[in-house]
């Protein structure tokens, strides 16, 4: 009981004390036009949406159910369920929007896909780039991390999604990382 008293509580002074503007310092502006780049030509080949979601921290009613009410993955993930419903990743015209979240203060990474790519992409494939990317996290080299995620995502998208070609994806989501803090 005491040592689960010690995490929560070092968990919650962690979230807490993230830096005013951390998650614009994880991914700064030149790194995020990079990745908005290279979403954007990754859309240029797929029919799919891909959003990149760097949040700092959980907000405190999230903390205080990580651990009492639910483990702390169930919160994290239902936090990136958030971002993919409040972003409207879910709101495309295939079904084939891509959320890539990141939680800094815990170093780990979501993905949250849509129904449409679900019927085709089993949660085990996403499951290892999310391994892959949270190994990049856990030693700081978010740069890398996102792009071998973004090409992995890119890469099953053009798969499942590609491009006619005559067709023209409309990108029904803006490209930008979003911070949040």
């Amino acid at each position: 009981m005491h040592e689960s008293l010690m995490t929560h509580g070092a968990r919650w002074w962690r979230h807490r004390w993230m830096p005013e503007r951390a998650a614009e310092r994880a991914v700064p502006p030149a790194m995020a036009e990079q990745l908005q780049a290279r979403v954007s030509a990754s859309e240029a080949r797929h029919s799919g949406e891909i959003v990149v979601c760097v949040e700092a921290a959980l907000p405190n009613k999230d903390l205080w159910r990580a651990g009492r009410e639910a483990p702390l993955p169930v919160v994290i993930r239902e936090r990136a369920l958030f971002w993919f419903g409040q972003l409207r990743v879910w709101d495309t015209e295939h079904n084939n929007g891509v959320l890539i979240y990141l939680l800094l203060a815990e170093r780990c990474v979501e993905i949250v896909v849509d129904r449409g790519i679900s019927r085709h992409v089993a949660d085990e494939h996403w499951q290892s780039v999310v391994q892959a990317l949270g190994q990049h996290l856990q030693s700081g080299d978010f740069e890398s991390g996102l792009t071998q995620a973004l090409q992995e995502v890119s890469a099953l998208l053009v798969e499942h999604f590609p491009l006619q070609p005559d067709d023209v994806n409309p990108n029904e989501l803006s490209n930008r990382v979003v911070w949040v803090d």
